[in-house]
């Protein structure tokens, strides 16, 4: 009877489903005595292998050609700590205070003219304000999915998207990509393989600019015709676009909304033309949807950060702004020419990878018999992170592939972390062959090669 009494009032030993006997729970790191009480839906809720990596990838020692951070050394930062100073001081009660759902109108109208470079043609009341591009892509995809429900999605696919799709239990296909983007006769080719398993597909999710993590972009011929396949089987795309104004020879391209803006919800950022800091994104999508969206945003935040809008207004209204993206885009230009250079220098033989022309990342592909998830610690052991192919595919699949970010080191320190990746990818390529497998043999950081 003592033990029965213990185990109801928590004194007793704890025994967790594993079977074990743990006499302290709390030093138990698999112990979880909420695990019973947990929504059937978290089960797919894991850890970003991107994540994860950062605490490891900001050690001053290691060149992090893994994160996607944009490069914030050319905003003017003495001016804009004045105007947030003036928004404060002039504005504060506003500022400070609770605002729309829907988000602040002049911000919406300012984010129509940003999208009118992209040939979009929208209407403010048609845009929702949100706490990053990543806030809509949740809120769109709680808005559509149902568990068990299709997305379809590039493969390799953005990670956050990935994380989405899953914590709302939709299941993911991904289909092929080229050098020019999405392949139409895959996505027509998914679309009929689900339609004959009786599968209901709700989504396709596409990043068609300067692609995370792939380095792509979609071709200008194919987007109306995946459009077209799109509408002939009532599913709705959704395009991710934080890049777009990026392209490093100074082009756009137009946007799939400005081809078919009745079926496409558009997803925007200024993380990567402004500020990350301040989560600022939008979502424009046709009324009725954008009418839900307003009530998902209030049962999620109940609004988005007035003061952050008000930033970005201010910033959008006084600021040069599109001169500002142009130095972003020149900066952004010589680490890509940085790392083309030192992919081509410093590679083994076996390896390929893609040749942005926009965005933050090259997509690698090393030799048979390489495992990336596999060599990363050895990686880091040489100073050098960058993200596995396995995080961006729904089924783990990926790994022989790897992505790389030029976006954030400098031009010399991505030269050196390309060295240091190099070293490493020789030793495990030399491994594989000898013994047909992935192993750790000693590494070897070279010098710069002469031809």
């Amino acid at each position: 009877m003592l033990m029965a009494n213990d185990e109801l009032t928590g004194h007793g030993p704890a025994k967790p489903q594993s079977g074990r006997t743990v006499l302290d729970p709390h030093l138990d790191p698999h112990f979880d005595p909420h695990a019973d009480r947990y929504a059937a839906r978290t089960a797919g809720m894991t850890a970003s292998e991107i994540r994860a990596l950062f605490a490891v990838a900001s050690r001053p020692e290691v060149v992090s050609l893994a994160g996607g951070m944009p490069n914030l050394a050319a905003l003017p930062l003495d001016t804009l700590s004045t105007q947030v100073a003036q928004i404060i001081a002039e504005d504060g009660l506003t500022a400070l205070q609770y605002a729309s759902a829907h988000g602040l109108p002049p911000l919406r109208e300012q984010i129509c003219d940003v999208m009118a470079l992209e040939g979009i043609t929208a209407h403010p009341d048609d845009v929702v304000v949100t706490v990053g591009s990543q806030m809509g892509l949740d809120l769109v995809t709680r808005l559509f999915c149902d568990p068990g429900d299709v997305v379809l999605a590039e493969g390799p696919s953005y990670v956050g998207a990935l994380g989405s799709f899953a914590a709302y239990q939709a299941q993911v296909v991904q289909v092929a990509m080229d050098e020019h983007g999405l392949v139409p006769e895959a996505l027509r080719a998914a679309l009929r393989q689900a339609r004959i398993a009786g599968q209901r597909v709700k989504l396709l999710y596409t990043i068609p600019n300067f692609h995370n993590p792939a380095g792509v972009t979609l071709a200008v011929g194919r987007r109306a015709e995946i459009l077209e396949i799109c509408r002939t089987y009532d599913v709705l795309v959704v395009e991710d676009n934080p890049y777009g104004l990026l392209g490093l020879d100074g082009r756009t391209y137009p946007a799939l909304h400005s081809l078919d803006p009745d079926n496409v919800v558009y997803l925007g950022s200024f993380s990567k033309t402004f500020a990350p800091g301040l989560r600022v994104g939008w979502v424009l999508a046709p009324p009725s949807v954008r009418e839900k969206l307003v009530l998902a945003t209030e049962s999620a935040t109940l609004c988005p950060p007035t003061l952050n809008q008000l930033i970005v207004s201010r910033y959008l209204a006084t600021h040069d702004w599109q001169s500002q993206i142009e130095l972003f885009r020149e900066n952004y230009r010589e680490r890509r020419d940085a790392m083309l250079s030192a992919l081509e220098q410093y590679l083994p033989p076996g390896c390929t990878w893609t040749k942005p022309d926009g965005g933050f990342y090259t997509w690698l592909t090393v030799p048979d018999g390489v495992d990336t998830k596999a060599m990363l610690p050895r990686a880091v052991a040489a100073r050098v992170a960058y993200a596995p192919g396995t995080g961006f595919y729904a089924d783990g699949s990926g790994g022989r592939r790897l992505r790389l970010s030029y976006c954030y080191p400098t031009p010399e320190r991505i030269r050196e972390g390309v060295r240091r990746l190099a070293a490493v990818l020789e030793a495990e390529t030399d491994f594989a062959h000898a013994f047909g497998g992935v192993g750790s043999r000693p590494i070897r950081i070279p010098g710069p090669r002469t031809s």
